[in-house]
Formats: structure tokens, C-alpha cells, sequence
């Protein structure tokens, strides 16, 4: 009897704990701190008018990186092993080569947290800070295009640091990289695909998040959807991962109306995904859609949704959170043409 006591209680620690280890391993805790109190807080901050436009360059988009540095220091986030802090520098040259904009040296802006067991394994979760600047002295505050993805970021990198200081951080690396120069031409993920950090062979998905504060006019009844462009173009695992964090964690709408091959939009070329896809990396972009106030003055911050802002950052934590911790990286099956 005593025997079987002691077996009976063993079993019970261990299916205890196991149970338990599981629940510790969900998301769920981690996408909850995701929240819209932060977002607003970032966000009236980004898409200020003290940061005049976030043009490629300009003393204003440089005030907004030095906020998005901050912000990563508050939280203990460093910048990537390897570099020397957390600018990529970019030179004018670079920049000016395809169409002279007459631009000065800018940079992209990197964080980072090392993965636990594949550390050479990497995630880039990206979005743009660079908006369209001033012009006939109004301010472009780009609250939408790409305030919005710009403090996702800061929300899912203190996610996933949260889940590290409690013993659940990513078994793959995770680099958060902020882009220059999309509205000139992609500009910052093309420098970035030509002098990756970390080798391209090494670099398993970019997550890029352009455009999620707002709402489209196919969706006027309601926010609570997301446009994912690429996911299936070269992965089908991808597809699926996708597919199956929103399913079990977010419960959006997925809409593919642009995911189609031939849409005349060609979204799917025009962010900053594409410098990842185009090497053979499988890639997703989150996208809102086109609205009214797209590349105008009036694209602020008090129109922007939060409820749908912070869903769709949460879904991207959730798609990053299954890509960091899944056994195998996605298979490249597809050509993505």
C-alpha cells in the first residue's frame, strides 16, 4: 500500500507539473500586457508634431528614434550582439542612389532579445518610423502610416521581455528593427538586406507590421480584421502559423483580398517585408488598408482605433511567439512568385 501511495503521489507531482509548465508556456499572459493605455502613451508621442513628419533624416524622425531607444532602455532591452548600439547607420550615398531625394544620412533602429536554446536562429519583427515630413507647412504625422506599427513594436518587445525575466523567454532570437526610408522607396530594409547584422541564411521570418491603426472602406462596419499579405507565398508552414495564433488566441478576421497575386495594389511590394521575401525569406505583413487620410495631414493621432491597433499587435506577438519557440523554423516549399 505504501508503495502504490507513493507511486500515486509521484504521478500526481508529475502530471502536476507538466500541467503546469504547459499553462506557463501559453501566451495568453504575455499578449494581455500588450495593452492600449501603452500604445496611446507611444503613440501621442511618435506621431507628435514635435517630430515634425518623421521625414528620412530629418532632425524629426531622429527625435522619434531617440524616443524608441528610450523606451527599449526603460524596459532592459539591448541593442543586437554585434553591434556597437542601437543605430544602423545608413549613409546619404546609399539612400540617394536609385532616386536622388536629396536625402541625408538617416539610420535604421535595432533591438533585441537572444534566444534561449537556437540563439543563431533569428526573427525580425519590423515596421517603419519614417513618415513624409512637412509640407507647405503642414505636418504629416503619419499616426497611422507607420506610428502604429512603429509602437506595436515597443508593446510586443516588452512582451516578449516580460516573458523572459519570468523564465519563458524566446528559444530563438528576436530582432526588432525599425526602418528609415520606406516612404522613399523601402530604403531601410533594403540596406539592411545587403548588410544584414545577422546572416539572411540565419534569418527564419520577418514579421512586418505597416499600417494597423485604422480601418479600410471594404470594413466600415467594423475593426476587427487584419489584412496578412506574403504569409503563403513561400510557406505554407508560415500560412498555417499565422492562421493558428489568431484561431487560438485573437479571434480576428483574416482578410486575403490583397493577398491575391493580381491585385493591382501590389501591396505585397511595397513594405518593407518584401526586402526579406525577395532573399527567400518567408515573410507576412500586417496591414489595415488604405483610409481617407493616407499620406495626409490628416492622418492623426485621435483618429486612430486602438481597440483594433492593439488586437493586431497582439495577433503579431502570437505569430512571433509560435515562430520563436516551434521545434523546426518554416520550410521554404513555395517559389514566391
Amino acid at each position: 500500500m505504501k508503495k502504490s501511495l507513493l507511486l500515486f503521489v509521484f504521478i500526481t507531482t508529475i502530471s502536476s507539473f507538466s500541467q503546469k509548465a504547459t499553462i506557463d508556456l501559453s501566451p495568453t499572459k504575455y499578449i494581455n500586457t500588450i495593452s492600449s493605455k501603452d500604445l496611446i502613451k507611444h503613440l501621442y508621442t511618435v506621431a507628435s508634431d514635435s517630430m515634425e513628419g518623421r521625414d528620412t533624416g530629418s532632425k524629426g524622425q531622429e527625435k522619434a528614434g531617440e524616443y524608441l531607444i528610450s523606451q527599449y532602455k526603460v524596459n532592459k532591452i539591448p541593442f543586437p550582439k554585434g553591434a556597437t548600439d542601437y543605430y544602423q547607420r545608413i549613409p546619404a550615398a546609399f539612400l540617394n542612389a536609385k532616386r536622388n531625394d536629396n536625402l541625408p544620412d538617416s539610420e535604421n533602429i535595432w533591438a533585441y532579445i537572444e534566444g534561449s536554446e537556437k540563439p543563431n536562429e533569428i526573427i525580425v519583427i519590423s515596421a517603419h518610423y519614417d513618415h513624409v515630413g512637412i509640407k507647405n507647412g503642414e505636418v504629416y504625422n503619419g499616426a497611422d502610416d507607420d506610428g502604429s506599427g512603429t509602437v506595436a513594436l515597443l508593446e510586443i518587445a516588452q512582451a516578449f521581455e516580460i516573458a523572459k525575466k519570468e523564465g519563458h523567454g524566446p528559444k530563438r532570437s528576436i530582432l526588432f528593427l525599425h526602418m528609415t526610408g520606406e516612404e522613399h522607396g523601402l530604403l531601410g530594409s533594403s540596406f539592411y538586406s545587403e548588410h544584414p547584422l545577422f546572416p539572411l541564411a540565419n534569418t527564419i521570418t520577418d514579421i512586418n507590421i505597416d499600417m494597423i491603426g485604422r480601418h479600410d472602406e471594404f470594413h466600415k462596419d467594423s475593426s476587427n480584421y487584419v489584412y496578412l499579405i506574403g504569409s503563403d507565398y513561400l510557406s505554407t508552414d508560415l500560412y498555417n502559423i499565422c492562421e493558428d495564433a489568431n484561431k487560438n488566441y485573437v479571434h480576428l478576421t483574416i482578410d486575403y483580398k490583397f493577398n491575391d497575386r493580381k491585385d493591382p495594389n501590389r501591396f505585397y511590394y511595397r513594405s518593407d517585408h518584401y526586402n526579406f521575401a525577395k532573399n527567400g525569406i518567408p515573410s507576412v505583413f500586417l496591414f489595415n488598408g488604405v483610409h481617407v487620410d493616407y499620406h495626409k495631414p490628416t492622418d492623426k493621432v485621435n483618429k486612430i482605433e486602438f481597440g483594433a491597433l492593439t488586437k493586431r499587435a497582439q495577433l503579431a506577438f502570437a505569430i512571433a511567439w509560435e515562430l520563436a519557440n516551434r521545434e523546426n523554423r518554416p520550410v521554404v516549399n513555395k517559389s514566391g512568385n
